[in-house]
């Protein structure tokens, strides 16, 4: 009988400790959450000023968005997910696309490709990888200014050969012992450009003019 109480007491006070420590958890979460997304929000806005900086818009980037769908055929997008316009005087001057690399050697690269009002890249920042250290790696800014090169690349220049790494005939630089990487962000940048200028009217906030 004394065997049957004891753990009847351990499991109501297991039960109590669970339940506080539950308590506690849910009180913590709901203290953090709203710093949390404040940060993260914040980080994003930053990265968003790098590829379009201060002075060349006059609206708030981070606010000022639109739905793009998963699993188009250019983007590549894993869920849908929300592009970027900037402005100037209210007129659309440039967009950032995200992108998804899928073909890299460790799994999905995600990008952000900002596409200015003439159709050239005006940025690309690598938002998430899992390539290798001291090798794929090199696509993020924090680690070599690779990413740079595509900076006011167009569909034009360069020509649709040399949109491709060294290795393969094309301008970008391939790395030692990882081409696999540099390969599928090229591939991918060159693929957001398209859907830019396939997309174009609609990004841009174009008006058609009167054909009559």
């Amino acid at each position: 009988m004394r065997t049957v109480i004891s753990s009847l007491v351990g499991a109501a006070l297991l039960a109590a400790f669970a339940a506080v420590g539950s308590g506690l958890i849910s009180g913590v979460y709901e203290q953090t959450k709203e710093p949390i997304a404040a940060a993260e929000r914040a980080a994003e806005a930053r990265q968003l000023l790098e590829i379009f900086p201060t002075a060349t818009h006059d609206n708030q980037l981070i606010d000022d968005t639109f739905a793009l769908p998963a699993d188009g055929p250019l983007l590549t997008l894993r869920e849908e997910s929300s592009g970027y316009r900037a402005r100037k005087d209210g007129d659309v001057t440039g967009v950032i696309l995200p992108a998804t690399a899928r073909d890299g050697y460790s799994g999905d690269i995600r990008l952000l490709v900002g596409v200015d009002r003439s159709g050239s890249i005006a940025g690309v920042r690598v938002l998430s990888h899992r390539e290798t250290p001291g090798l794929g790696d090199k696509v993020d800014l924090k680690k070599s200014p690779w990413i740079l090169s595509f900076d006011a690349k167009n569909l034009e220049n360069p020509t649709l050969e040399g949109w491709a790494v060294t290795k393969d005939g094309g301008e970008f630089d391939a790395f030692t012992g990882a081409t696999v990487t540099p390969r599928a962000v090229v591939s991918a940048v060159k693929s957001a450009l398209e859907y830019a200028q396939t997309h174009k009217q609609n990004l841009f906030e174009l008006v058609e003019e009167d054909a009559s």
